[in-house]
């Protein structure tokens, strides 16, 4: 069956104009101006409305095993929170839990798949390095997978050693791969715990206190010299949260590297100050969130074109996971935060946020006039499509791509916060800002799966997204 999207105004990476869109069965036929109504065809009015590609969330962490607890939101829950918030694609992390890289990301996928409500991608996480592993980062791709992570901390858990990555980068590069950083001083992180505990300092502070900002500007340059050295090997840094990170950017493009930035909103809209609120453990995620330097900063970046891509790292757990909530009629509980209340080193560290991503940066971002319509597009679809090999059947607009929608009422105004998010969590960072634009409507391949407060996908109703390799 025929749809028609008319009268409202498209919003893509290149402007804004007024044009209907015709889709039929999954794909985007035709845009255009007063596109013929044939018959049968479902007609839906979007006057006085947006219309966007849907969001691409390239970095997210649903039913991810934590010591002593899981995180909050399974890979149903995460992804109607997802959609709810005008994101139809997702691209999550696969643990290397097994000794096959290969068998780390089937059992991911065959764990994922049956609950996924959007669309969905795996970046594999490359922690247990040796011979063997090394030797299957080649069969990745065949498998859809394009990209692989790789952390400078975590000692002793993650981490990887300089000449590790420098071997993984080298080979992902001739197979079309990029490597994703996690950029911090893992070393200079492990004394400052230390040594912060065994002075008392327990309290939430002492998260970002002990993870210094400037161990991640060192960790980017140091990847990026190791990129240089892997013969220019494509590196995309994770959740940027330091404003000096940017300017370690735009020296490795300035030195011919291929490197792209992402940043999330709680580094755009937060501060250290929070984690000195009595309910600071919500704030504990890591990277930390910085000082309003770092918020000005990135905030610059982003509009300048240095940082690529708004995130979330959508990671969250219960505040208090001593008390049962009540989600879609039914009862959830598990360890949370308070894990953390006398030791800050032992807080699940992750936050909330795929549902949030979409309005809460349109309103901040768009609406405050710190960035455009059509880069609020380039940042939260087009990009991520492009860097992560799903363009143009994602991101986009155009004939030929999937009819993943969202219609937006830039007029709707929205008390925000845990009782409009869909997160399976009890707080939201953003409780009680008011919300200028939000979706009304969202299409996953044609199909209406959120009209209002009204659901109509299903799970397992996403689909597993092969990407294709980096080409510079």
């Amino acid at each position: 069956m025929e749809k028609l999207i008319a009268g409202g105004r498209i919003v893509t990476e290149s402007g804004i104009f007024e044009a209907d869109i015709l889709i039929r069965d999954e794909k985007i036929v035709s845009v255009g101006d007063n596109l013929p109504r044939n018959e049968g065809t479902e007609i839906i009015d979007a006057a006085e409305k947006l219309i966007m590609p849907g969001g691409i969330d390239a970095h997210v962490h649903l039913n991810l095993p934590m010591p002593g607890t899981i995180s909050s939101d399974d890979h149903f829950t995460g992804t109607m929170a997802a959609a709810f918030g005008g994101t139809t694609t997702v691209i999550d992390f696969a643990n290397h839990d097994r000794p096959s890289l290969v068998d780390s990301f089937k059992t991911w996928q065959a764990q994922a798949l049956p609950n996924i409500a959007v669309d969905y991608g795996i970046h594999q996480n490359f922690t247990n390095f040796n011979e063997k592993t090394l030797a299957e980062i080649p069969l990745l791709p065949e498998l859809g997978v394009t990209s692989i992570k790789m952390f400078t901390a975590y000692n002793g858990r993650m981490r990887l050693s300089d000449a590790q990555i420098f071997q993984a980068m080298r080979i992902a590069k001739q197979e079309g791969i990029i490597s994703l950083i996690h950029a911090e001083n893992g070393d200079l992180i492990d004394l400052l715990v230390k040594e912060a505990l065994e002075n008392g300092h327990t309290e939430p502070i002492w998260h970002a206190r002990t993870r210094p900002a400037w161990g991640a500007v060192e960790s980017v340059l140091r990847s990026s010299a190791i990129s240089f050295s892997a013969g220019n090997a494509p590196i995309y840094i994770v959740h940027m949260n330091v404003c000096e990170e940017a300017d370690q950017l735009l020296y490795a493009r300035q030195h011919g590297l291929t490197i792209f930035g992402e940043t999330c909103p709680q580094y755009l809209l937060f501060t250290e100050k929070e984690l000195e609120r009595a309910d600071g453990l919500k704030w504990i995620c890591s990277p930390p969130v910085r000082l309003e330097k770092d918020n000005d900063g990135l905030w610059n970046a982003l509009a300048d074109g240095t940082i690529d891509v708004i995130a979330t790292d959508h990671c969250p757990f219960l505040f208090d996971g001593t008390t049962k909530i009540l989600y879609q009629g039914e009862s959830y509980q598990s360890p949370g935060k308070e894990l953390g209340i006398l030791d800050f080193s032992k807080t699940p560290g992750g936050v909330p946020g795929v549902g949030d991503r979409m309005p809460v940066i349109w309103t901040k971002g768009v609406v405050e006039g710190k960035l455009s319509p059509a880069r609020f597009v380039q940042l939260m679809c087009t990009n991520p499509a492009k860097i992560f090999g799903l363009y143009p059947q994602k991101g986009s607009l155009n004939p030929g791509s999937d009819a993943d929608i969202v219609i937006w009422n830039p007029e709707k105004v929205v008390r925000y916060g845990v009782s409009v998010a869909r997160h399976r969590t009890d707080y939201n960072l953003y409780e009680g800002m008011v919300l200028k634009g939000f979706p009304e409507k969202v299409y996953l391949r044609g199909k209406l799966i959120v009209d209002g407060e009204q659901w109509f996908g299903e799970r397992g109703g996403g689909r597993f997204l092969k990407r294709s390799r980096y080409k510079a």
